[in-house]
């Protein structure tokens, strides 16, 4: 079986003799320039972005780096490999680009070298189909509103898989944490038997609230009149409305704390009073006057 010699080094844009460092420093360089999401329609750029991957799986683990290494001082030229058994009758192609992905993340290369049939060692398989491997698993982020984290349920998902965008419906537990890790089971790269799709959930940005945990903090902001005499003030919460009571005489900046009303009830709700100043602009007259008593009697 032919297929195409991958220099990884080269992909990378760095020494044989590299360090680790500046290795991932390359990496992270050409993935940000690569990444499918900087450049939408560009096929090339997402081929390259793909290579750029394979490249450091392999240059950033010692032993894989090492295998790989061992192709021999004639790797260059591709008529003879020294070092691994196996790679006597084994005959890359040299002519004709970088090779294909086959629809998943890495390269026939990669699986000829390091796949579950294939790889180093005596007595390696290199005519394997790859599909007959155990899919590799594969990792994404998501986000979920306060109010999905809240109450759980269904949620649909559209992502960008190395095989092309993917929908998905997963069910969310109520009260889940932030960053908390989701398994899907056979969802990840396709195989014998498939990898498996692991999910990063995050919250999302929320107009109203602040999360620290599962604790969720928003401000409100009552009259002056209302924070002297005390009122009742209906609060959002992430299950609607509720009603608090300002107590008389509360200070700008004071929390009010709702008890279980948290995230997935786990955490509390607070509520940061603040105190709304009047401008003069929007005053009339006869509010201007009494403003004015007010402030003389103040320096009495």
């Amino acid at each position: 079986m032919a297929v195409s010699y991958k220099d990884y080094y080269k992909i990378l844009e760095v020494d044989r003799n590299a360090a680790t460092e500046e290795i991932d420093k390359s990496y992270k360089r050409l993935a940000r320039k690569y990444h499918p999401d900087l450049n939408q329609g560009d096929s090339s750029a997402e081929e390259k972005f793909k290579e750029v991957n394979e490249a450091h799986e392999v240059l950033k683990d010692p032993q894989k780096r090492k295998l790989y290494d061992q192709l021999g001082p004639n790797w260059k030229d591709g008529q003879s490999f020294q070092g691994a058994p196996g790679f006597e009758n084994f005959q890359f192609n040299f002519q004709g680009g970088q090779g294909g992905f086959g629809g998943g993340d890495f390269s026939d290369f990669f699986e000829m070298l390091f796949g579950q049939q294939g790889g180093f060692g005596g007595g390696a398989n290199f005519g394997g189909d790859s599909r007959s491997r155990r899919g590799h698993d594969v990792e994404a982020a998501v986000q979920v509103s306060l109010e999905e984290a809240h109450k759980g349920g269904p949620k649909s998902f559209t992502l960008n898989m190395p095989e092309g965008p993917k929908s998905l419906k997963v069910n969310i537990p109520a009260g889940i944490k932030n960053g908390a890790k989701l398994r899907l089971a056979g969802q990840g790269k396709a195989g014998s038997p498939n990898g498996d799709l692991y999910l990063t959930v995050h919250y999302a940005p929320h107009p109203t609230f602040k999360s620290d945990g599962f604790d969720i903090t928003c401000e409100m902001f009552i009259k002056p009149a209302e924070a002297v005499f005390g009122t009742k003030l209906r609060v959002p919460t992430l299950e609607g409305e509720a009603e608090i009571n300002i107590p008389a005489g509360i200070k700008s900046g004071r929390k009010l704390r709702l008890k279980g009303k948290g995230i997935g009830g786990k955490g509390d709700e607070y509520v940061i009073i603040g105190i709304e100043t009047p401008s003069l602009d929007s005053m009339g007259d006869r509010e201007k006057a009494l403003w004015q008593e007010l402030a003389e009697l103040n320096k009495q």
